[in-house]
């Protein structure tokens, strides 16, 4: 007799890790449909969210391309004056003001990306860096801004002139909404012929070239996909927060948003949402007990998050299961010779 992988073993176990994944999509899904109901915050989850987007959209960039992009503020933040002033200042809708964020930043990405792309490594994220700078001197010294004051008050209106956003509830479940369908659709580019392209730039450019895509143009759709989806986290959270300063688009936001990706595990689509979880709970827990040491308490989580966890948190625990998958997969069942 002889050996063989049972490959039923190895399909059943796929398919059980598959379910287990959707039904902890599920259950999360309710729980954050319940989460007015159960006492939670709106305001605090709301904020979550937007910055889950924005984590989300980074992490297309970085893990599905391969691109480490230290500029990313700039669209998260431009978008943000864009909504506020529009909503604000020209009596715009919150639909029609959000539209024009994200159309704003696509075009700034549009712009970044088609001088950043020529690079590639840290020369590239430099680049990004460097033109994110010159949209924070813009936001900072433009008349529409509010300079160093930001935009204050902004209204959040009525969507389509029908659904009044005032209140925290209604405007919770639009900010749910957005965030379902932004990771739904993230998932569907990724899974899409145009994602795997994606992964085989990430993995391996120059094989890339040689089977004749043109990836240059590939990674700057990404790069401008990416840009649109930060900007409309940034254009959600105006609404919620109801201002616009220049922390939304200054270098430090690109440092948290990469912080978010890598605790979270950059190439899953989960982690970078728990890792917008864990740092803007830890902000909100304690920045009135310990200050500005918050963000040396993040910093030190961080440290220990990538020496135990490299993969991050969610990519430690995918590679786990993994594991267990093949050595389940392994176990070997008599044949006949």
């Amino acid at each position: 007799m002889s050996n063989a992988i049972n490959p039923l073993t190895d399909n059943t176990l796929m398919t059980q890790a598959a379910k287990l994944i959707r039904v902890t999509y599920i259950a999360l899904l309710i729980l954050a449909l319940l989460a007015p109901m159960l006492g939670l915050y709106p305001v605090f989850v709301m904020k979550l969210l937007c910055f889950a987007i924005f984590a989300c959209a980074f992490n297309l960039l970085l893990g599905f391309t391969g691109l480490l992009s230290f500029g990313h503020a700039a669209f998260f933040g431009s978008a943000a004056y864009v909504t506020g002033w529009l909503i604000k200042s020209q009596g715009w809708t919150p639909e029609l003001g959000i539209a024009a964020g994200v159309v704003a930043s696509g075009l700034i990405g549009l712009v970044i990306g088609a001088v950043a792309i020529r690079r590639q490594g840290i020369y590239f994220a430099m680049i990004t860096m460097a033109l994110a700078q010159i949209v924070y001197f813009v936001c900072l010294q433009a008349p529409f801004t509010g300079g160093e004051d930001g935009l204050q008050g902004v209204p959040r209106g009525a969507l389509f002139g029908l659904l009044s956003l005032e209140s925290d509830t209604a405007m919770y479940y639009l900010v749910l909404a957005v965030f379902v369908a932004c990771f739904l659709v993230i998932s569907r580019i990724v899974h899409s012929p145009f994602g795997q392209v994606l992964k085989m730039i990430r993995e391996n450019e120059p094989r890339a070239i040689s089977l004749g895509y043109q990836v240059d143009r590939y990674k700057l759709l990404a790069f401008v996909l990416s840009a649109a989806l930060a900007g409309l986290a940034g254009s959600l959270k105006t609404l919620v927060m109801g201002f616009a300063t220049l922390s939304d688009v200054h270098w430090s936001m690109s440092g948290e948003v990469i912080l978010m990706t890598l605790l979270g595990g950059v190439g899953t689509f989960f982690g970078p949402v728990f890792g917008a979880g864990i740092v803007n709970s830890l902000q909100n827990l304690l920045a009135d007990k310990v200050g500005s040491w918050v963000t040396v308490i993040i910093g030190v989580i961080f440290v220990l998050c990538v020496l135990a966890f490299r993969k991050g948190v969610v990519g430690e625990l995918q590679a786990w299961l993994e594991r267990r998958r093949q050595a389940a997969a392994a176990k070997v069942v008599p044949t006949q010779p």
